[in-house]
């Protein structure tokens, strides 16, 4: 076996521009696009501030009756996208938010035939 291709340019392009529809997403509370971002399979699993997802209809639910669109402009910091082949990725990244500690996000993302889904997903917060 041999090693994966690191950040090949046109799938390190192609993620970014995923994860920026994912953070325009989010700031906007475009409940559909996030939905549509994170694979639909009962596999998937999101990690949030205060909460735990397993399965992509737990996260739908969440982001359907739960999510406040409040405070959702942030500032992104230390971004970190890795990509390996052609279908897996990874994105890091530090956010800042008023009156909150520094946020952090991680993601895993593959390559499905409709493109690009979230399968893994963590959000915590410094203390």
């Amino acid at each position: 076996m041999s090693a994966p291709a690191i950040n090949l340019p046109h799938v390190l392009a192609e993620l970014g521009a995923v994860f920026e529809r994912y953070e325009a997403a989010l700031i906007a509370n475009d409940v559909a696009v996030l939905n549509a971002l994170f694979w639909d399979n009962p596999l998937t699993v999101r990690f949030g501030i205060a909460e735990i997802h397993y399965g992509a209809d737990a996260i739908r639910k969440y982001r359907e009756h739960f999510v406040s669109p409040a405070n959702m402009p942030r500032q992104l910091r230390n971004l970190v996208i890795t990509t390996f082949d052609e279908n897996f990725a990874t994105a890091d990244v530090e956010f800042l938010r008023d009156g909150d500690p520094v946020g952090r996000q991680s993601q895993t993302w593959v390559r499905f035939p409709e493109g690009w889904r979230v399968v893994s997903a963590h959000v915590s917060m410094l203390t």
